[in-house]
């Protein structure tokens, strides 16, 4: 019983650590990144697809995202979806891709990225500690049902303390990584 709590609380926090790492990705850094559009939606026939599905997206030069539509026929709606998302790029449309130029960020616009990359890192500890928590929950419910001892309960929270430093240790790298990024000039 306890092997699989430990497997499936070390499962729990690292979906937390990649979830931390997905939300970095919408952060604009200054610098075309294919992540920024993984959240846009197109209207394509009527139903709402990603815009990664129906289109390919091109990194041509360090501040330029290119679209290419599989079916010219969504440029349009492509181009409505990018104005109505919350990316705050103007898209420009030459009638066969669409090419969004990521604008160069201001000092404060960083240091505003950065405090902002802070707080979703704290987010995305405390749900480490949450998970931590429950585990650790799970084992004092067991050694009350007589599943464990009190000595196996100790030894399995000590693994349990260590499996949250090391994804708090990984969330604190990925925060120091992208803050460097934004930072960057």
């Amino acid at each position: 019983m306890s092997k699989q709590l430990l497997t499936e609380t070390k499962d729990k926090m690292t979906k937390a650590e990649q979830a931390f790492q997905r939300e970095l990705g919408t952060i604009r850094a200054g610098r075309a990144n294919a992540a920024l559009l993984d959240r846009v939606q197109v209207s394509y026939y009527g139903a709402p697809t990603p815009l990664n599905q129906i289109a390919q997206i091109s990194v041509p030069e360090a501040r330029v995202l290119m679209i290419t539509p599989f079916d010219k026929t969504a440029l349009k709606e492509i181009e409505k979806a990018l104005l109505q998302s919350d990316i705050g790029i103007t898209p420009n449309n030459d009638g066969n891709v669409i090419r969004l130029v990521i604008p160069q960020l201001t000092e404060d616009r960083r240091k505003e990225l950065a405090k902002q990359v802070g707080k979703e890192a704290e987010n995305s500890k405390i749900s480490v500690r949450n998970i931590r928590r429950d585990a650790i929950d799970e084992l004092k419910k067991a050694e009350k049902n007589k599943e464990l001892t009190s000595d196996d309960v100790h030894g399995y929270e000590e693994d349990v303390q260590k499996l949250t430093d090391a994804s708090i240790k990984n969330i604190d790298a990925i925060a120091a990584e992208k803050e460097k990024e934004l930072l960057e000039v």
